[in-house]
């Protein structure tokens, strides 16, 4: 093959693919896996397919914004461009050098994902992509450029053509595309157009000035001011419609000295240090906050344990729970919306699916518990991470304007992993110890997929990445606003070299005067990593559980009792003692220090739980620090002493008491009048009303009663644990559809060149297919069955059509081995196996052409 034939560029997308080796086209389809759901037949239509306009869509909304300006800036450059002209869109007249530097990367990135191609010399945008960015009255391009001459004067008569020649001072021409091919030539030639202008009237220069970055159109009277009619007799400004001119692509090229874009950005921005802190600190502030977000999940669903809020219709909680919800765990209601929903997303906590429905913990909740704490918290934390139901949104509206409700419907943003997974690694390239600062990520975020959302600060993934640093300091994955050592385990981060301790020994922040190392990309960075599987993250989750839990406090076995009847619990507690303590307390505050209040109430409850005084005194003993305070034994001997005195029993209600004088003082009471208390006997009193009302009333009017079963027996109230059948974890929504492992996209690539052999292999003509036209080869029964059994003996290759039992046809190159019975056997090299094929589906056969035998 001669070096001129190696020289011969493409014609095609298809035929570019085609020259791709299988790395190449793996990388494609591992940057663009929707182009391999399904798998491609051949590489024609893998060409149709990366050419879709959701495809590229989608591409193009992958891209970052450097890689974007450079495929805007071939949308506005001649078809085909070359190297040179792109690279002046770009870099303009100054010749950029970070432009230049960073310009290969982004044509190699465009190449990659299969929306230019061609040779440097015959650069092509895939036609989707240009008419998506190029631009036109109805979609302005980014780069705010409007027509060519040649597209603004193709409805211009001939004669205003030369007209504008004459005042341009050109020479008139035969025919209008000379005269247009004359201007253009003018317009982009720089010392010719310095001239020009240069004889320009101040007014017109400013009229210029006014449209060359866009938007390029403007809008001019019947009868234009003087300074327009210079620039439309010159065809500096061109009509488009009656009233509205433009100015044309090369006049603006030529204003803005070469420069597609008003700003070009070929380096990300750097994420910005806000403060820095000693890693220790770092650590231990996440590994606090770790342990409080367990102790969050934990009172969350004990306080649903005996059922939850009711599910609303159209699902969800309502407002109203949420705000109870938020006053039991003391946080505001967005806080208490993402421990709800992170409770959901780790499987925890699901609807009943009763009658009346409700919200309650799951069986996994149970077995969740019994994990040591640094299991629990990788457990939430994967959660949070994989997931993509964003507590976030929780308030707004959707498109039909319901708002979202925790734990409804609409919830999902499927973007959510992607971005909370690279936020934490833009900490994580940061000094150990150090913050971000919160725009600088949303500026990062934004250069990274340019089209994912405007240059502000309300679009979905500016939100996100708001949210994220929230939330992970929320949950413990970041301390102060930097990642932690378990948080950069969490996101598989390499751990950077300890940073020097500080002479004072304390912690430092950095203010806007503290100079910290920032790392500049002097090349184009890397794209963000793909998604992790499950394995990966599952492995990443137990690293980061392994470092977390040295970092946790120990459960404590006791607590301090004082005397104003209160008890302090100096950190974490053991759950069975916690379990215990807060039947038997109600809590008053939380913090570094639980704080729990007894009361008769709280004891009463732990004596119906079937608690003995005995039992109370024994368990306080034995787990106080401190000697139990006099009051404290007196209040519950004294509840104790008056529990189960008074009895209510079921008849429709009934009050039972030995002594008739404590009866008569209820009758007496007018407190008792809505109770509509009656004497049967000297011992009983009946009510209408039912036993948990009257047991209520009774309660509220200063005494004690205790409820008792059918047999006279007094009933032990435990609390009832209330689970839901066995609930799966919400699954999240994908960003499009997932990426291909290697085993898929080896089996690919094989299969799609495979069939694109079968689809392009030259073959002899025959009688019944003269020729290649696209169609299955046709022959008769006979014809086909001849064919084959030659093709046995002689060892040649055919190439067959084949129609399936669901009736689909396909183009498949054989080398038949045998045939018998009816059936063909022979190794396609459509599968690259050995395959078994019914004669009479196959619906002709043809010899390849010799030089491909």
């Amino acid at each position: 093959m001669s070096s001129d034939e190696k020289q011969v560029a493409p014609r095609s997308l298809a035929e570019a693919l085609r020259a791709k080796d299988d790395g190449s086209l793996a990388a494609l389809l591992r940057a663009r896996p929707d182009l391999i759901t399904p798998v491609p037949t051949d590489l024609t239509q893998l060409a149709t397919r990366a050419g879709t306009r959701a495809s590229v869509i989608r591409a193009l909304e992958r891209l970052d914004r450097f890689t974007l300006q450079t495929a805007e800036a071939l949308a506005v450059a001649p078809e085909p461009a070359d190297r040179e002209t792109l690279l002046a869109l770009l870099a303009g007249d100054e010749n950029d050098p970070a432009v230049v530097g960073a310009f290969p990367h982004a044509l190699t990135a465009l190449r990659e994902q299969a929306l230019v191609w061609g040779p440097d010399d015959r650069l092509r945008l895939v036609r989707t992509a240009r008419e998506l960015l190029a631009p036109s009255p109805q979609h302005p391009s980014p780069t705010g450029l409007g027509p060519t001459v040649a597209e603004a004067t193709a409805g211009m008569s001939p004669g205003r053509i030369q007209e504008i020649l004459t005042a341009a001072g050109l020479p008139t021409t035969h025919d209008a595309v000379s005269a247009v091919a004359s201007l253009t030539g003018l317009f982009t030639d720089r010392a010719r157009m310095a001239q020009l202008l240069a004889a320009a009237p101040p007014d017109s220069l400013d009229v210029l000035s006014r449209l060359v970055w866009g938007p390029p159109y403007g809008q001019v009277t019947a009868e234009p001011a003087a300074r327009l009619r210079w620039l439309l007799d010159r065809g500096l400004l061109l009509p488009t419609a009656p009233g509205t001119v433009v100015l044309p692509r090369e006049v603006a090229l030529h204003l803005r000295a070469g420069r597609a874009h008003r700003s070009t950005e070929p380096l990300p921005p750097a994420v910005e240090p806000a403060a820095t802190h000693r890693p220790q600190v770092v650590d231990t502030t996440a590994a606090g906050q770790a342990y409080t977000s367990l102790a969050t999940i934990e009172e969350l669903l004990k306080d649903w344990d005996e059922g939850g809020p009711t599910v609303l219709r159209a699902g969800g909680l309502s407002v109203r729970d949420l705000k109870r919800t938020a006053v039991a765990l003391d946080v505001p209601e967005p806080v208490a919306a993402f421990w709800v929903e992170l409770a959901y997303a780790a499987g925890l906590l699901a609807s009943d699916g009763e009658a009346d429905e409700r919200y309650a913990a799951t069986p996994a909740y149970d077995e969740w518990l019994e994990l040591p704490a640094a299991g629990r918290w990788t457990r939430l934390a994967t959660a949070w991470l994989s997931g993509t139901r964003t507590a976030g949104v929780i308030g707004g509206r959707d498109t039909k304007e319901r708002t979202l409700a925790a734990l409804g419907p609409g919830l999902d943003r499927s973007a959510a992993p992607e971005v909370r997974h690279r936020v934490l690694t833009l900490l994580a390239a940061l000094p150990e110890g150090a913050s971000a600062s919160p725009d600088s990520l949303v500026a990062r975020l934004h250069w990274e997929r340019a089209l994912r959302g405007a240059a502000s600060s309300d679009d979905l993934r500016a939100r996100l990445a708001r949210w994220t640093l929230s939330e992970a300091e929320s949950l413990g994955i970041t301390g102060r606003g930097a990642l932690s050592a378990h948080g950069r385990a969490l996101i598989g981060a390499e751990s950077s070299a300890p940073a020097p301790e500080p002479d004072s020994g304390a912690e430092q922040a950095s203010g806007p005067g503290d100079k910290l190392p920032v790392h500049h990309h002097r090349h184009h960075p890397a794209p963000p990593p793909q998604p992790r599987s499950p394995a990966e993250l599952a492995s990443a989750a137990a690293r980061a559980g392994k470092l977390l839990a040295p970092l946790l406090p120990e459960p404590l076995d006791h607590v301090l009792l004082q005397a104003d009847l209160t008890a302090v619990a100096p950190g974490p507690l053991q759950r069975p003692l916690a379990d215990t303590l807060d039947v038997l307390a109600d809590v008053e505050s939380k913090g570094g220090a639980t704080v729990y209040r007894f009361t008769p109430g709280s004891v009463r409850r732990a004596l119906d739980a079937g608690r003995s005084a005995s039992d109370l005194h024994a368990f306080l003993s034995e787990h106080s620090r401190t000697p139990v305070p006099q009051p404290l034994t007196y209040l519950i001997d004294d509840v104790a002493r008056r529990h189960g005195h008074l009895r209510i029993g079921s008849a429709s209600a009934y009050v039972r008491c030995d002594d008739d004088a404590l009866l008569n003082e209820i009758i007496a009471d007018k407190r008792s009048q809505g109770l509509r208390l009656r004497r049967l006997a000297p011992t009983v009193l009946a009510a209408q009303a039912d036993p948990a009302t009257l047991l209520e009333g009774l309660r509220s009017m200063g005494f004690a009663p205790a409820a008792e079963s059918a047999e006279g027996d007094v009933l032990i109230t435990r609390a009832h644990a209330h689970r839901t059948p066995p609930r799966t974890a919400p699954e999240p929504v994908p960003d499009g559809p997932p990426s291909p492992d290697t085993t898929l996209l080896g089996a690919a690539i094989r299969a799609i060149r495979a069939g694109d052999l079968a689809s392009t292999t030259p073959h002899k003509p025959t009688a019944a297919a003269p020729g290649r036209n696209g169609t299955l080869p046709r022959t008769t029964s006979a014809e086909t069955l001849a064919t084959m059994q030659a093709a046995v003996l002689t060892g040649d290759t055919l190439w067959i059509g084949y129609v399936n039992a669901e009736g689909s046809a396909s183009q498949r190159v054989i080398a038949p081995i045998k045939v018998e019975g009816g059936f063909v056997t022979a190794y396609d090299h459509t599968a690259d196996e050995v395959r078994t094929y019914p004669l009479h589906r196959v619906t002709g056969v043809a010899e390849l052409a010799d030089e491909q035998a």
